[in-house]
């Protein structure tokens, strides 16, 4: 269904060449002056330059050959050349109507759906998620879902941190405390036991314990190297431990990542990258990409264009390990292999462009992706706390993500049960949505790349621009559609058409709604969940607005009631599907 802004600029465009203009002039945008008018079209003012004509000459022509098109309640040319539009009301209703039978509200999918990589959550093994990870995991949520709606085929991959210093680390220290463990026995050639040598919660201290005593203890950080190393060469008790690692990490942070209403369709780790190093080197030597620089392999990625020096990227170290680079780079390898993707999304933390910019040319000038292959780095800003600095607990530590999430379910619930009798297990479960709708919208409302304030008060009011007022607006919405359908019997689904309105409240209703497609369309094509934050509190706004001004239940003009019925049940549709795609939902009272 094609977009309203779309079908006025064909009516413009039309309108233009009528009068021997080029068509392109005829553009159109939301007005910036909404008490003056809905729509503009700004092109005289261009067009003026090229046809040596005063703008208001040029719009004068084509507001006279729009003068009784249908489509218009109102089109004026204002000094110096604007084109101001009021919609027939009767068109924008019918449009809805459309809406409104269409398959998802008119949003059409992809003529040519394409295959996304996104790169988020970025957790690692065998340490807890904390505040850090909540930006990278709902973002990358929210764009997934929305690049899915739209029809793409999407790859949510968590790449997981698992093969690096930190495992030679948890075993080393393991076999400090644990010496008579079977897996540091170099004879042994049985089984390995199948139940893991530890807990979640013993796994969690122990790496911080172990990554403490080797800053002071240099032999214990040689040994970790040496751990480290084998596993990564082979042996088998390292390579078993290893695995108990990863399944004990992962079951917590499967459950962690739920809690946040977060999936990834992989759960992919840095060492199955391992794989495809060796030919990805060998390709990169044998094409004379690479030089040796301080006896490092490193790949020049400068382009002529710089205007300052940038770095290479290097691909060994000069006792042949590898870097993040490298496993980085073979991990497009990788999903080169198995996806053959079009995009690949990286949502990290914005301090880290510099590295992606290097890893990402070094990807494209060797040839290890196609030119074709669009790459992103979506950075993101701090979440802070009230001093402006990244967020902390009370005691100055880094916050475990699920002590965030309770503290939020809590404040809503003593929120809730100040002003509700409800019994304590519904209570919990509502707080439960509400917090996590506060926690997300909260986040999400802001532009990706900023930092932001993390204002638990602010995130949990039921007034202004939060995620509880959204969800209050919907449940608004579904009791009176309960109270409607109690008191005439009458199914929901067939309620009738919209009609045209002559009330500023209503009209104002039907535009927002109209936005729908546009919006989801603009918020896939800038990655930015924060454009459906914006429309779905401009609609709850303009819903609000109108059922404080008309008392819908008791409309005597059945017709008009029965209108106002599908309007709402239409505006309740939209922002049930907003919220799922930022990924919350909304519950049946509050």
């Amino acid at each position: 269904m094609k977009k309203l802004i779309d079908l006025i600029a064909d009516e413009l465009m039309q309108a233009f060449e009528k009068k021997g203009y080029d068509g392109k002039y005829g553009m159109v945008t939301l007005s910036n002056r909404p008490d003056l008018c809905q729509y503009q079209c700004n092109g005289a003012l261009v067009a003026a330059k090229l046809y040596k004509k005063a703008p208001i000459m040029i719009a004068n022509e084509v507001v006279d050959s729009l003068k009784d098109n249908k489509t218009f309640d109102k089109i004026e040319a204002i000094m110096p050349g604007f084109i101001n539009i009021t919609l027939n009301t009767a068109y924008l209703a019918e449009y809805l109507n459309k809406m409104s039978k269409a398959e998802q509200y008119g949003c059409e999918k992809a003529e040519n759906p394409e295959t996304i990589v996104i790169d988020y959550g970025g957790a690692n093994i065998a340490k807890p998620l904390h505040v850090g990870h909540l930006r990278s995991a709902i973002i990358g949520e929210s764009i997934k879902r929305i690049s899915r709606y739209l029809g793409h085929n999407v790859i949510g991959d968590v790449h997981l941190g698992d093969w690096g210093l930190q495992m030679g680390l948890i075993i080393s220290e393991l076999k400090k405390r644990q010496p008579d463990l079977v897996y540091f026995d170099e004879n042994y050639t049985g089984e390995y036991p199948k139940e893991a040598p530890f807990t979640i919660s013993e796994l969690e201290e122990i790496y911080p314990a172990a990554n403490e005593y080797s800053k002071n203890h240099p032999e214990f950080k040689e040994e970790a190297k040496s751990a480290t190393f084998q596993l990564q060469n082979g042996n088998r008790g390292y390579n078993a431990l290893w695995n108990h690692i990863l399944n004990v990490s992962v079951s917590d942070l499967k459950k962690n990542y739920d809690n946040l209403n977060v999936t990834f369709d992989l759960w992919k780790k840095e060492s199955d990258a391992q794989p495809y190093i060796p030919d990805m080197i060998t390709y990169l030597k044998e094409n004379n990409y690479t030089r040796i620089s301080e006896g490092a392999l490193v790949v020049d990625v400068k382009e002529d264009t710089d205007t300052k020096e940038f770095p290479p990227c290097m691909i060994l170290k000069s006792d042949g390990a590898t870097l993040y680079n490298t496993t980085d780079l073979a991990t497009m390898v990788e999903r080169r292999k198995l996806f053959d993707p079009d995009a690949i999304t990286y949502i990290v933390d914005k301090r880290q462009e510099l590295y992606f910019e290097t890893v990402f040319r070094c990807a494209k000038k060797t040839k290890l992706l196609e030119e074709k292959v669009k790459l992103t780095f979506l950075g993101f800003g701090t979440m802070n706390g009230k001093d402006g600095k990244p967020f902390k607990t009370r005691d100055g530590g880094v916050m475990r993500l699920e002590n965030l999430i309770q503290n939020i379910n809590d404040a809503v619930y003593d929120k809730m049960m100040e002003n509700r009798e409800m019994s304590e297990e519904e209570a919990k479960g509502i707080a439960k949505k509400v917090g996590l709708a506060a926690l997300k919208y909260g986040d999400l409302s802001n532009q990706t790349s900023k930092d932001y304030i993390f204002d638990i008060d602010r995130f949990i009011s039921f007034e202004g621009n939060t995620g509880p007022y959204i969800l209050y607006t919907i449940v608004r919405i579904k009791s009176i559609l309960m109270k409607y359908k109690e008191l005439t019997g009458s199914d929901l689904n067939d309620t009738g058409s919209i009609i045209p309105s002559d009330i500023p409240g209503e009209i104002s209703l039907m535009l927002e709604a109209s936005k729908f497609n546009d919006v989801i369309e603009h918020s896939f094509e800038e990655n930015a969940p924060n454009k459906i934050c914006q429309y779905i509190y401009d609609i709850a706004n303009a819903f609000n607005s109108f059922y404080h001004e008309n008392k819908i239940i008791t409309q005597e003009d059945k017709g008009k009631q029965k209108s106002w019925i599908s309007l709402i049940s239409l505006v309740q549709g939209i922002l049930e599907t907003c919220i799922d795609l930022l990924g919350f939902e909304a519950p049946d009272r509050m």
